[in-house]
């Protein structure tokens, strides 16, 4: 089985109804990223970055997979597919896909703030029970924290990705302005010759690289047009 690699960004849930970051009436509106998504915030008012991811796992839990993620779930009937996601939602997951690799964390879990990534104190929410309290702790006595990657921090996750890719027969980009690292930097770790398709209604890389085909069209409009296009490839 021929290998692909699919890398999405905000844009592939818009359509699910979660509001990207970065568009005019985007989270950071009225949520300043400096308040709720960097390190410093989280020393500052733990309280208050805690609300805000409470209140985000709300939102997530209206929102059901598009036609966008299910399609990326079902080229998995003819390919070895691997998703490197820049979202924190669920939805791939959801829609079926088997191999999600979460470059910037995963809102629906919560983690150590003394060791996040130490597996013994990561756990995963029920859909009932989606708030963490103020002053609410991991098993190692440490506040319970968003397993986020907030800005400013490393991404532990990228080295797993940029393996993926380098793996990849194909690589398929859904929804992002390619403007974030790392993830943007994995489009250097692809095969010379591989084919690159970037699907998103503002492509914005076509000066940097010359082979990227572009579907000027939205996550599920997008694929929709690529199935065709490996169809008819075969």
């Amino acid at each position: 089985m021929k290998k692909i690699v699919v890398l999405t960004g905000a844009g592939m849930s818009a359509e699910s109804g979660l509001s990207t970051f970065r568009d005019a009436d985007g989270l950071w509106e009225n949520y300043p990223v400096a308040r709720v998504a960097t390190h410093e915030a989280w020393e500052t008012d733990p309280d208050y970055v805690n609300d805000f991811y409470n209140m985000l796992r709300g939102k997530l839990l209206e929102a059901k997979p598009n036609r966008g993620h299910e399609l990326v779930a079902a080229l998995q009937e003819k390919y070895d597919v691997s998703v490197v996601t820049q979202n924190v939602d669920n939805l791939h997951e959801q829609a079926g896909s088997r191999k999600v690799i979460h470059l910037h964390g995963e809102l629906m879990k919560v983690c150590s703030s003394r060791d996040p990534y130490n597996p013994h104190f990561i756990k995963t929410l029920a859909p009932g029970n989606l708030t963490v309290a103020h002053g609410e702790k991991a098993g190692d006595g440490s506040l319970l924290r968003p397993f986020i990657v907030f800005f400013g921090e490393s991404v532990p996750m990228i080295e797993p990705a940029v393996e993926e890719v380098e793996k990849a027969d194909m690589m398929i980009i859904i929804g992002t302005s390619l403007v974030v690292y790392p993830a943007a930097g994995l489009l250097r770790y692809v095969r010379p010759g591989a084919p690159i398709y970037l699907i998103d209604p503002k492509p914005s890389v076509s000066g940097s690289r010359s082979d990227i085909r572009q579907i000027v069209k939205g996550a599920s409009a997008g694929m929709e047009e690529l199935m065709q296009i490996l169809e008819k490839e075969g």
